[in-house]
């Protein structure tokens, strides 16, 4: 009887022993993963810091400016106006706010407000 408690239990350990290297194997690919994709991380930030730099560069004003004028005849460029721009009395707004439009939908027109007409019910 004593022997086979001896078999058992070195079956035991050596399978918990075998679950434990495997469970070592894995986390070390793991953590590989995770350094590669820390690793990726790093350099997507150090190439949207370059192309950060970049855009500023190019926006700078006074190289705008030049290229505007270099292409002011081809591309028919004017200097902006303040008649170019709307006033806020130009703006239409709903004649009763209280009453939205649902899903392009006038629902003012209805006697109940959450009843929708038979063609645009769901």
């Amino acid at each position: 009887m004593r022997s086979v408690i001896y078999v058992l239990t070195a079956l035991a350990v050596l399978g918990l022993a075998l679950w434990a290297y495997q469970e070592n194997y894995r986390t070390q690919e793991v953590l590989k993963d995770t350094q590669r994709l820390q690793r990726q991380i790093g350099e997507a930030q150090v190439r949207l810091s370059v192309l950060r730099a970049e855009w500023a560069y190019l926006n700078r004003p006074d190289r705008l400016r030049e290229l505007a004028d270099l292409n002011f005849e081809r591309l028919g460029l004017l200097p902006m106006r303040a008649d170019q721009f709307g006033r806020v009395s130009e703006i239409m707004y709903a004649e009763d706010p209280a009453l939205p439009i649902i899903n392009g939908i006038d629902v003012s027109n209805f006697s109940d407000a959450g009843t929708l007409p038979p063609e645009q019910q769901p």
